[in-house]
């Protein structure tokens, strides 16, 4: 009975999948506008923070989704398929669940953050735009 289920959940992603995809590049908003100064302070605040995801997790489009609305050029890592990757989310965070925001401080000190709520919540109070 096992293998039936296993069996019916993969194929319902890999027909699921592509549709998830190309729902979110149809939706995809315009990111918003600032001045090339802040832009650029963003940006380098964004190369301290790496997404581990993965492509079709629905929870990931909506952090992906919130990134692009935000204009933020934040480093995307699969960690379905990328083994290395895989592995340092699971010893940086204890787990495997997606998506997750590793955080590297000014000091140093790495935090990850688990919940695509937890991360857009971050991620809008961070980077100025309010709560909705």
């Amino acid at each position: 009975m096992k293998p039936i289920i296993r069996a019916f959940f993969k194929t319902l992603r890999l027909v699921l999948g592509p549709v998830m995809l190309l729902k979110e590049r149809l939706t995809q908003t315009k990111g918003v506008q600032r001045e090339p100064a802040a832009q650029t302070m963003v940006n380098l605040e964004c190369q301290n923070l790496a997404l581990y995801q993965f492509s079709t997790c629905p929870f990931c489009i909506k952090v992906r989704q919130e990134m692009r609305r935000l204009s933020l050029p934040i480093e995307k890592r699969d960690a379905q398929h990328n083994t290395a990757n895989r592995d340092e989310l699971m010893q940086g965070s204890s787990a495997t669940k997606v998506p997750c925001l590793k955080i590297t401080e000014a000091n140093g000190e790495i935090r990850w953050l688990q919940d695509s709520n937890t991360i857009v919540v971050y991620l809008r109070e961070r980077f100025g735009t309010a709560v909705a």
